[in-house]
């Protein structure tokens, strides 16, 4: 039966759950580290430390359980692909996963940051680690089967690019979310300790974001949209096909680099702001809200010029100003210029490629995905996501093994967190010369040839 083409209302629709999971995804990268190896700054304003800051091989606990954490994330997205791709079911084979892990997915959020013991403890560790575990686990049992809906909804290369845009647009909108709780934090802190001034935002968000995943679960017939034939491949040999494909390990290559230097400077962010630009971490709040509000203002003109040259030039584009950016960031502090100047500089100059990189990889393995449906007739969407966010939750994993290590050299005078803006100048700028190497015009053509059959 002949699927109906989703309108850009059923589109919102969709991205509103991306936007509760980049608030809880975002409440996690950007607080995590702060809140569990705080600086001494940090420390002497009041925040507990509950984890031991010792190193072990050079490795802090936090940064071990982050990475750990990461990997565990990475290496169960084959598997809830495959359950995904495979799934019988009358509501179809993505809305199941994303109605019922939407709930615990949230409640985990607030847990992580609610430790047992108020002092350093490892029954603190023991707790951590355990809900890491939990919290990137319920994030695979969503993202994934969301992610793979992408496609089904955007059929045609206009509909992609608008849905990229949109989940790009509510993507933004949860990250600035979980980076308004520094400031709110800031204004609780009269009443309440240091950090039940972050544990109270959290829990708010995190409520919201559970409506707002709920959101697509309950209002989007899969059956209308998508093809909801189950995939008959094992998980295995469902990811070894797709690993097999040129493209998507040119594409994958690229972005494994890019999620490193990205995840680099998102944990260091409060430390840039705090301990190089010298100000108190509710301005973090503030060049966030600066750098969405500009990049939003691309977004047109991403989603035109991406449609009129294609994704290929600006994703490049997009890899080599961001590395720009990161380098900039390093020099931060230098006394000739505010803080706050530099900080706005910096936000002002991220905003392009964050709106370019926010919204065209999305569409990119879309098309990857499409193509090579095309080509083996085997219907595994889900496990192409799958396989994007497995090797960039692996490039995660080493980011904050790489923070966490690096933010320690030279800790008072902050050389540990220039060296991790420097490394993820020069990641980014590897990954955008991989990515020259993706043939963009052979993946298009297998598209438009096989709708010309059909």
């Amino acid at each position: 039966m002949e699927k109906r083409s989703a309108s850009n209302k059923i589109l919102w629709i969709f991205a509103i759950g991306q936007l509760g999971w980049s608030t809880l995804s975002g409440i996690v990268t950007n607080l995590l580290v702060f809140f569990y190896q705080p600086s001494q700054d940090t420390l002497d304003a009041g925040l507990t430390q509950f984890v031991t800051a010792s190193k072990f091989l050079g490795i802090t606990m936090i940064g071990l359980i982050a990475a750990v954490g990461r990997i565990f994330d990475a290496v169960t997205d084959p598997m809830i692909a495959g359950k995904s791709d495979s799934l019988r079911h009358k509501l179809g084979r993505r809305i199941p996963f994303m109605r019922y892990s939407a709930i615990p997915f949230g409640v985990i959020t607030i847990l992580l940051f609610i430790s047992p013991v108020n002092s350093t403890s490892p029954v603190n560790a023991v707790a951590l680690f355990v809900c890491a575990m939990l919290f990137y686990f319920c994030m695979t049992c969503y993202c994934t089967p969301y992610n793979a809906l992408i496609p089904e909804l955007g059929r045609s290369q206009e509909a992609r690019i608008n849905l990229s845009t949109f989940i790009s647009m509510t993507y933004f909108v949860g990250t600035a979310l979980a980076y308004t709780i520094p400031m709110i934090a800031g204004m609780l802190r009269p009443s309440l300790s240091y950090a039940n001034s972050y544990r109270v935002p959290i829990a708010i968000l995190s409520v919201i974001a559970i409506i707002c995943m709920l959101v697509p679960s309950f209002l989007i017939d899969e059956n209308q949209y998508a093809d909801t034939t189950p995939s008959k491949a094992t998980a295995f040999s469902s990811l070894t096909s797709t690993f097999k494909n040129k493209q998507f390990r040119i594409f994958v290559t690229s972005d494994i680099l890019y999620w490193i230097a990205l995840t680099l400077f998102q944990t260091g962010l409060l430390f840039y702001v705090t301990e190089l630009m010298d100000m108190d971490e509710g301005k973090s709040t503030v060049l966030f809200i600066i750098m969405s509000v500009v990049s939003v203002c691309f977004y047109p003109a991403v989603n035109i010029f991406s449609k009129k040259m294609g994704k290929k030039k600006l994703v490049a584009f997009g890899f080599i100003f961001f590395s720009a950016a990161f380098l900039i960031t390093s020099f931060a502090g230098i006394p000739a210029i505010p803080g706050m100047a530099y900080g706005v500089i910096i936000a002002v100059l991220a905003a392009l490629p964050m709106a370019i990189l926010g919204i065209l990889p999305q569409a990119v393995v879309a098309d990857i995905s499409e193509a090579d449906k095309a080509d083996t007739g085997e219907n595994r969407q889900g496990m192409f996501y799958a396989a994007r966010t497995f090797a960039f939750k692996m490039g995660q994993s080493v980011a904050m093994l790489l923070f966490t290590s690096m933010a320690a050299i030279g800790r008072s005078s902050g050389l540990g967190y220039r060296l991790t803006a420097v490394t993820a100048a020069v990641l980014c700028l590897m990954g955008g010369l991989v990515f020259l190497r993706y043939n963009e015009t052979d993946v298009i053509s297998k598209i438009n040839s096989s709708k010309e059959d059909n």
